[in-house]
């Protein structure tokens, strides 16, 4: 297990304070926990350090911090685990020390228990006893021997698990991806519904482990078995490490198709279009042929996902039925998927997208990704203008969710709202989300720039009255209601309005200007 690793443990939520990538990759030996200013006596190599901090005092002394990680640094110690609770946040202080001596520096938050993460650790662990000598496996020699020749020959997920598990009179078990996506099943395991397999591995009843994998929150995969007891614990970790090391190869196997679909993206996003090009990009994908294309563009979930947004496209793509696609990552930290499929006139292709959206919130709760899906079309040449769709729509799916009830529920109408297409852009506010940011700038400052000029003061009220003006469909008694004025006040303002934009409020076109200027905002 490297320390890289911890960070992707469910349910400690770690987070990286400092770390080199080199650093990050190093293998872990042991846990010690300790608070002493001096705990060098009691460190192995090769162990991460569990600190609450206690020895830190907010008094400024630096030399007192510097001895501590240089402690961790001499002993060969490869991380240390900074608990949040004590002072409410991890140190700059430490952050720099532990810099200057390399060793990187993860923050514990106060709701997660050392215990939590030592158990963890060693757990993990457990699933790594394939590399150790014959006497510490679990599994029955001819049944390791017989899965050893199965991952050689390149055996399937499914075989791989029908043969784990046959010596126990296969129980029921799934392997199950983050976002509840089947990926193989036992023989006795009936079929699982996404939604009710991302219930299963939230809640408390069987026992689900993870595959050890170099993935993301999205396309983690999780062994689970409804009834805990029917699988010695040892047994099924050495299958989920073996399940591992299926899934690494699987990945391995994949890069030159990565490439491929990079290749395919980075295409489809250049300037000019080449129609024999983007054929050659679509055969190179075995997309080549299909009757229909549709180009979706996602965004990451918030500033932590960062770089997960292809993954997180990718995994609710596998869910889509006799769809083939290929998907790459932008340098805006986007994703463009490139979808090739049938006829599609009923708009199967975005239906089946939002319904498996809200299972994206599962993997990462809280943070919700963004979509955008272009109208099909039928030629290559044409991927460059449904990118440009979908760049649209994109815009508009923003502009929903931000006018969505603060209230709504990670899996209801809001998360559905995180994908829109060209047709949902319905009012006003949605199709100005896709305008460029700089030309809906300048319209704003050319229709109410000197409004905005003006004193700070009135700025604000001739504002406010203008937005529940247009509101109340121009109607000054229904105006002066709403904000308790009187009525010759909501006149006297709005000819202030007139007189400093030089729009006529009794005119749709200026009224609809104004409004058009008040969403540029």
């Amino acid at each position: 297990m490297r320390v890289d690793h911890l960070l992707r443990l469910d349910g400690l939520d770690l987070a990286l304070v400092w770390g080199e990538e080199s650093l990050l990759g190093q293998e872990i030996g042991g846990v010690t926990a300790t608070d002493l200013e001096d705990p060098a006596r009691f460190l192995q190599p090769g162990e991460i350090v569990l600190s609450g901090l206690v020895w830190w005092g907010r008094d400024g002394d630096p030399a007192r911090t510097d001895r501590f990680v240089s402690a961790l640094s001499g002993t060969g110690a490869v991380a240390l685990l900074a608990g949040e609770e004590t002072h409410g946040e991890v140190p700059g202080e430490l952050a720099a020390a532990c810099r200057r001596h390399r060793v990187p520096l993860l923050a514990v938050p106060a709701h997660t228990s050392f215990r939590a993460i030592t158990e963890a650790v060693y757990l993990r662990q457990w699933g790594e006893l394939s590399r150790r000598p014959t006497d510490h496996y679990a599994l029955p020699e001819n049944v390791r021997v017989e899965l050893a020749r199965a991952l050689d020959r390149g055996a399937s997920a499914a075989e791989l698990l029908g043969l784990s598990f046959a010596h126990l009179g296969t129980p029921v078990c799934h392997l199950v991806s983050g976002s509840g996506r089947t990926v193989a099943r036992t023989a006795t395991a009936p079929e699982l519904p996404p939604e009710r397999a991302v219930e299963a591995l939230r809640g408390r009843h069987g026992t689900t482990v993870r595959i050890e994998a170099d993935d993301s929150v999205y396309d983690t995969w999780y062994l689970h078995l409804p009834e805990p007891d029917r699988v010695p614990s040892r047994i099924l970790h050495e299958i989920g490490e073996l399940i591992g090391r299926h899934r690494r190869r699987q990945d391995r196997r994949a890069a030159p198709r990565v490439r491929a679909q990079e290749e395919l993206v980075a295409r489809t996003d250049a300037v000019y279009g080449e129609a024999d090009g983007l054929e050659r990009a679509l055969r190179s994908c075995g997309l080549a042929g299909a009757e229909a294309y549709t180009v979706v563009v996602a965004d990451p979930a918030g500033p932590a996902a960062r770089g997960d947004a292809p993954a997180a496209l990718a995994e609710a793509l596998r869910h889509q039925r006799a769809v083939g696609f290929a998907v790459a990552g932008r340098p805006d930290g986007r994703a463009v998927a490139v979808l090739a499929h049938g006829p599609d006139p009923d708009g199967e292709v975005p239906a089946r997208l939002r319904e498996v959206w809200p299972l994206l919130h599962a993997c990462r709760p809280g943070a919700a990704p963004h979509a955008g899906v272009s109208d099909p079309v039928h030629r290559p040449g044409d991927l460059p203008r449904a990118l440009a769709q979908a760049r649209y729509a994109l815009a508009g799916a923003h502009a929903k969710t931000a006018t969505a009830p603060a209230t709504a529920p990670a899996t209801g109408p809001a998360a559905t709202a995180g994908v829109a297409r060209l047709r949902d852009l319905t009012d006003l506010r949605t199709l100005l989300a896709g305008v460029p940011a700089d030309v809906r700038a300048a319209y704003l400052d050319t229709v109410l720039g000197p409004l905005l000029r003006a004193g700070r003061g009135s700025r604000a009220v001739l504002l406010e009255t203008l937005e529940v003006f247009l509101a109340h469909d121009c109607s000054w008694t229904r105006t002066a209601e709403a904000l308790h004025l009187h009525v010759n006040t909501v006149h006297y303002r709005i000819d202030r309005v007139e007189a400093l934009t030089g729009r006529d409020l009794s005119s749709l076109d200026h009224r609809l200007d104004l409004r058009a200027a008040l969403l540029c905002r």
